[in-house]
């Protein structure tokens, strides 16, 4: 099972799991992940040390094809 904020395997028996009035399940592996997705309100892709974080950032510095700079001397 992942935690549903920074994406890190739980271990069996160690999560924290919230239901919204909806009906939406979310799991956290740690009270750090708890508070910050449901009392201070933060996206994970834009917290550094969360996995989707490091997932758009690779995908943001990935080069583009095409746009090669060539030497001249």
């Amino acid at each position: 099972m992942e935690c549903s904020f920074c994406g890190e395997q739980i271990e069996p028996g160690t999560e924290t799991m919230y239901v919204t009035k909806r009906g939406k399940i979310s799991y956290f592996c740690s009270s750090k992940c708890e508070k910050n997705m449901l009392k201070l309100k933060r996206k994970s892709r834009k917290v550094k040390w969360t996995q989707a974080y490091r997932e758009e950032k690779a995908i943001r510095m990935k080069p583009k094809s095409g746009s090669k700079k060539s030497k001249s001397k």
